[in-house]
């Protein structure tokens, strides 16, 4: 870490994250522009004066192309992860030092044709959906222990959405 950043001092970003997932139970994923092995769920950040929920709704319209999808069920408490030393101070335009997301979990309920990754400013290059369990081997190794929080709280609700 640069000496002349103080991570205590840098706030949380605000964030939400979205676990989407379709009929069958699975859950979507895509993966992050210019990468061979970021795959991650949809998310961003809330706006102020924004609700988490529609913000979350908000960010599936700007990264998939489409906001077709049913609320289930919100995380009971935000879930935050830091920066690693290598990446605080350069995203964000150095503002935060790591992401406060509440996570939403939604039904698809639209065609897999619905889904466009051609947004007015991407952010993934491809997707596919996968089984639940995946999800904390696919993502970066300083967001897992987010993933593998969410997962764990949504997991009897995944259960029942397998119908």
């Amino acid at each position: 870490m640069t000496a002349s950043i103080d991570r205590d001092a840098l706030p949380y970003r605000p964030c939400v994250g979205i676990m989407l997932l379709n009929d069958r139970g699975e859950v979507f994923v895509a993966r992050r522009c210019g990468s061979e092995a970021d795959w991650q769920m949809p998310q961003g950040g809330v706006d102020d004066g924004e609700d988490a929920r529609s913000a979350a709704f908000r960010e599936l319209e700007e990264e998939i192309g489409t906001a077709k999808a049913e609320f289930i069920a919100m995380t009971a408490a935000p879930h935050r992860y830091d920066l690693p030393d290598d990446l605080l101070g350069k995203v964000w335009k150095g503002r935060w030092r790591g992401q406060e997301q509440m996570w939403m979990l939604a039904r698809f309920t639209g065609t897999e044709t619905d889904i466009r990754l051609d947004t007015d400013h991407p952010e993934f290059d491809a997707w596919k959906w996968i089984d639940a369990e995946e999800l904390p081997d696919l993502i970066v190794a300083f967001k897992r222990p987010v993933y593998e929080s969410v997962l764990a709280e949504f997991r009897p609700l995944i259960a029942r959405a397998k119908g």
